[in-house]
């Protein structure tokens, strides 16, 4: 019987790339009549640089108001605080720049206004709640009147979903928060504003999409439109990522990052299930806090190596899209992430011994775990590939 599925686009309107940031967000802005507009910020981008300036400048009186303060991981409190700046402000239009964390916070913002959440208590009626056996309960939430432009900064790509994560700091946990229309309404690509990006933070969030797509491609769900993004996204980053590492200053091989980071996250459009090592990942960040790039660069030749024996075929297409072919895909990513000078071990992040337990017991609640191409069923099975990456 031929493959069935179904392909979801999300609710983006536009991806603008190539021209400066400020020039493409005025011209967003106007092409929406956005009239007042909120502007959530990495704080180095507010300090180190001048593109705070160039946006403000670029949107006149509709630039309403900033917020610089979110952190890694996206906590609650700096999320619901900025939404009451841009609820305060009479916002109608969020715009992001910043890496994940950012692009998350903007989500959060969008969230927010729409719900009316203006204490961070009050957002445990809204995130997706994952059983122990992988069983989903959505809660329903109000559809986003505001929404967002993203500028990022980084290649970790979340932009191009809708899902945002949150970190609940008092529980040490990292939360999913959903809705079609969290996903932006325009992303811009903009390779010059990366420049300003700390190398290893643009390079290890480069190794991230590289995750998005491994992952789809050995996926057990695999979609023959992803299967061809996915490839492409290989090879733009397993090229450009390097060029970058031998020259910062090569905005064409920065460019190809992006484009790859992009063509990367066609998966979750089309249904296409991940696996463990975005499902550790999501945890080694709200419990142990180790930065989003770096949690793929730890965790993906590990997985990659716990599943050989039930998707070689599929891993065999990574090595190739890698210009490795032949060769054992954990050791093509792995050889990878090495010559990026990216950490490879978790003690190497900063993973404590005894925080091995109940990172494997957590991370059976992240969807992704459930989905393995080799079936993860207890943590014992999670402590496993976490004692490989030891």
């Amino acid at each position: 019987m031929p493959q069935s599925g179904v392909f979801q686009y999300l609710s983006i309107d536009r991806v603008r790339y190539g021209a400066p940031f400020d020039e493409a967000v005025a011209s967003e802005t106007a092409q929406v009549d956005a009239k007042r507009v909120f502007v959530l910020a990495s704080g180095t981008l507010v300090r180190e640089t001048d593109c705070i300036d160039r946006l403000r400048a670029s949107l006149g009186e509709r630039f309403v108001g900033l917020y610089d303060k979110v952190g890694a991981h996206t906590p609650r409190d700096g999320v619901v605080e900025a939404a009451n700046l841009a609820r305060q402000s009479d916002a109608d239009l969020i715009v992001t720049l910043g890496g994940g964390s950012v692009t998350d916070g903007g989500k959060m913002i969008v969230l927010c206004l729409a719900n009316d959440v203006r204490d961070p208590t009050e957002l445990d009626r809204y995130f997706t709640r994952i059983s122990n056996d992988g069983s989903t309960e959505q809660p329903q939430l109000a559809e986003p009147n505001v929404r967002m432009i993203c500028v990022p900064t980084t290649l970790s790509a979340g932009e191009f979903n809708f899902t945002a994560g949150c970190t609940d700091t008092a529980r040490e946990v990292k939360q999913l928060f959903r809705h079609q229309r969290h996903a932006p309404q325009c992303i811009v690509l903009d390779p010059a504003i990366t420049l300003h990006t700390p190398e290893w933070l643009f390079l290890s969030t480069g190794v991230r999409a590289v995750d998005h797509a491994v992952e789809d491609l050995c996926s057990r769900d695999a979609h023959p439109f992803v299967d061809g993004t996915a490839t492409h996204a290989l090879k733009l980053l397993g090229r450009g990522l390097p060029r970058v590492t031998a020259d910062p200053a090569d905005l064409e091989a920065r460019l190809d990052c992006q484009t790859g980071a992009w063509l990367s996250m066609n998966g979750a459009l089309a249904g296409v299930t991940k696996g463990a090592s975005h499902g550790i990942g999501h945890v080694l960040g709200g419990t142990a806090n180790v930065p989003h790039g770096h949690t793929s660069c730890v965790m993906l030749p590990n997985v990659l190596r716990y599943n050989s024996a039930v998707n070689t075929d599929q891993q065999d297409a990574v090595s190739a899209a890698l210009g490795r072919a032949g060769e054992a895909a954990a050791v093509a990513v792995g050889d990878l992430i090495t010559g990026l000078g990216q950490p490879g071990t978790l003690r190497a992040v900063g993973v404590k011994s005894e925080q091995l337990d109940i990172i494997a017991r957590n991370a059976m609640h992240d969807r992704w775990i459930h989905t393995n191409p080799r079936p993860i069923t207890s943590p014992d099975q999670v402590r496993e590939i976490l004692d490989m990456a030891w």
